[in-house]
């Protein structure tokens, strides 16, 4: 495995004797791994570059878990660990099926990962498991419409531990056993995450979400999927990039050269931004959630991406008394670039699964 590379808001201070929480998101480039104690502090977050295949991906988890475990030290209680992994996964079973930028077709990753490091270990879709962890920061660091990320009061929140008392640790939101919250993960595709009462919805099949290939866009471009006219080929980043190629980051050079009168640019930024708004809608539609967050790689745009998901909402609420009654900017908030949620996520749902359903967890007899 790479030399893993420590995060600035571990918290190595709190380290405390009692039940350890590991969580692991594997991406297409980097697998990003967290700690957290039974407070819920951030004790450790490290991530190394991500290796292609079964074999390598298997390897570099396992290596990262145990670096984690060196770095909280001997203390610890019990442990529990939650991978998030691109691809279909079956939560139950531990199994990733076409996960296509790790180079992996079929791969049983919990029971691998199990059996390797002798721990308990819940595997779910990396949308899913982001979902959960901005979930658990609703109230805390997410951007709200009309906010900045630059002004002084997110400087301070940005800047407290995640132990330090004004700033909460991550937790599953909230108690009320109905209340949603919706992840909109912007990233090369699109995808929505839902959390009701606390805990990820899956479905029937695991396809809940896959908002990115509902077939509603007038263009009519193709997509990956075999349909036309999928969402996702207006409302993601390789949207941005198909409509405005050649650029390093397109969203923000799409933005600004739009604002400053580039026409081209303003058309291709009305079609992106009407997607997302589009997609928004249709979360809100079908699923009803108090809060909506954008988050995926597109979100690192920041505010300029809030103002203008925002701006088209507000017009689609000035033709419709309906949609202005749902209030939707209200709702949207926006991930911040430097908090680790799909790996926060992942460990809330290793700890959820151990404290009210242990049996949903793969390895449990090897860990007995």
């Amino acid at each position: 495995m790479a030399t893993s590379t420590p995060h600035p808001r571990a918290d190595k201070a709190s380290v405390q004797t009692g039940p350890i929480s590991l969580g692991i998101d594997i991406g297409g480039t980097k697998i990003e791994g967290v700690a957290i104690d039974g407070d819920e502090h951030l004790l450790a977050c490290h991530r190394t570059p991500t290796r292609q295949g079964n074999q390598a991906v298997h390897d570099d988890t396992a290596a990262l878990i145990r670096h984690m475990l060196d770095q909280v030290g001997p203390n610890q209680g019990p442990v529990t660990v939650g991978l998030g992994i691109p691809g279909r996964v079956d939560a139950n079973r531990g199994m990733v099926d076409d996960a296509v930028n790790l180079g992996i077709r079929h791969m049983a990753l919990g029971p691998a990962v199990a059996k390797t490091t002798g721990l308990l270990v819940r595997v779910e879709n990396d949308v899913n498991v982001a979902a959960l962890g901005a979930a658990s920061q609703a109230g805390n660091t997410l951007i709200a419409p009309g906010a900045t990320p630059h002004s002084a009061s997110a400087r301070n929140q940005a800047r407290r531990p995640a132990s330090e008392p004004g700033r909460d640790g991550p937790r599953a939101l909230p108690d009320q056993d109905n209340h949603v919250v919706a992840f909109i993960n912007l990233g090369t595709g699109l995808a929505a995450g839902i959390i009701r009462g606390g805990r990820i919805e899956h479905g029937a099949s695991g396809a809940i979400g896959e908002i990115g290939h509902i077939p509603v866009d007038a263009h009519q471009f193709p997509c990956k999927c075999g349909q036309r006219g999928c969402l996702e080929t207006v409302a993601s980043g390789s949207a941005v990039e198909a409509l405005w190629p050649g650029i390093a980051h397109p969203l923000p050079d799409l933005i600004a050269q739009a604002s400053q009168g580039n026409q081209r640019a303003q058309r291709v930024e009305n079609i992106i931004g009407h997607g997302i708004a589009l997609a928004v809608q249709i979360v809100a539609l079908t699923i009803d959630p108090a809060i909506i967050i954008l988050g995926g790689g597109m979100s690192k745009t920041g505010q300029p991406l809030l103002d203008l998901v925002t701006e088209h909402l507000h017009r689609s609420a000035a033709c419709s008394h309906f949609i202005a009654s749902l209030n939707l900017p209200d709702r949207l908030r926006l991930t911040t670039a430097d908090l680790p949620i799909a790996a926060i996520g992942a460990a809330l749902a290793g700890r959820m699964a151990a404290d009210s359903r242990p049996f949903d967890f793969i390895g449990k007899e090897i860990a007995s």
